[in-house]
């Protein structure tokens, strides 16, 4: 017998959720309306915040062989900076000291060694040019590893107008980035203004550090002005017809008086009696 298959009955859906009632919103009285409007008074939402400008890095100083390589433009803090050094009479000082009691700034030159050719003829320019290069306010040094007899030696045969510093452990010779591996001095220029900001430090020749100092000299505000040469006004012309008309009302004028005196003289003639 063929076999009956059922039918099973279809699942009814599940009734659908009834929608949720939406609560009444409470309308505010007027009390409540107060109180509100003080809160936001009282407390206002907060503002926010201006984003800050950012601010220019300042330059490093930056190491290299052992020795420091101070970057130009950048600003010192010279407390403790390049230890203490001597004066070549022995007096004790550091470059913090030197900085404070210029009018200007600081100008060390390095050289390598005290009376040889070349640290001569670089203490000689600096001697000769002297007067310029400090008549804006820069103190001018000598800087080296020498003892202070050798530099004392060397100052009084030259006959040089600024004292020589001896650095004989090499430490601010080596703060100002002109150290020569692995123990000398390299010949240079280094120049600090009074606020601690580097100007110059760069090697060079004895008449190269010279000119490195003059140009600063002659960029500084302080620098005086030259006055300007002022021309003499030249003559004024005068034309060839004001000068005739001035001749000749001169001598209308004159042969006016000749005139009058002339007929002065023939009215006295005809008043005089008859002898």
């Amino acid at each position: 017998m063929p076999v009956e298959l059922r039918k099973r009955k279809a699942v009814e859906p599940a009734p659908a959720p009834a929608p949720k009632k939406e609560k009444a919103t409470k309308k505010k009285g007027p009390v409540a309306k107060a109180i509100e409007k003080v809160k936001k008074t009282v407390a206002p939402e907060p503002e926010e915040p201006e984003a800050e400008e950012p601010k220019p890095a300042e330059p490093k100083v930056a190491k290299t062989n052992g020795a420091t390589k101070v970057a130009v433009g950048a600003t010192i803090d010279l407390e403790g900076f390049g230890g203490e050094i001597e004066t070549n009479d022995g007096v004790k000082t550091t470059l913090k000291k030197l900085v404070d009691e210029s009018k200007f700034g600081v100008v060390l030159f390095t050289y390598p060694k005290a009376s040889t050719p070349g640290c001569t003829t670089q203490v000689c320019l600096f001697r000769d040019s002297y007067e310029p290069l400090t008549a804006t306010g820069f103190s001018i040094y000598g800087l080296s590893k020498d003892s202070t007899k050798a530099n004392t030696t060397f100052k009084t045969k030259q006959n040089l107008p600024y004292p020589l510093l001896c650095d004989v452990k090499g430490d601010l010779i080596s703060a100002i980035g002109l150290k020569k591996a692995p123990s000398g001095t390299t010949r240079g220029v280094f120049v600090i203004d009074k606020s601690g900001k580097v100007l110059a430090a760069e090697p060079g020749g004895p008449a190269a550090t010279v000119e490195v100092v003059k140009k600063l000299v002659a960029e500084s505000p302080a620098a005086e002005a030259k006055p300007e040469e002022v021309a003499a006004p030249e003559p004024e012309k005068v034309e060839e017809n004001g000068a005739k008309e001035k001749e000749d009302q001169e001598k209308a004028e004159t042969a006016a008086e000749v005139a009058d005196t002339a007929e002065k003289v023939d009215g006295a003639e005809e008043v005089k009696p008859a002898a």
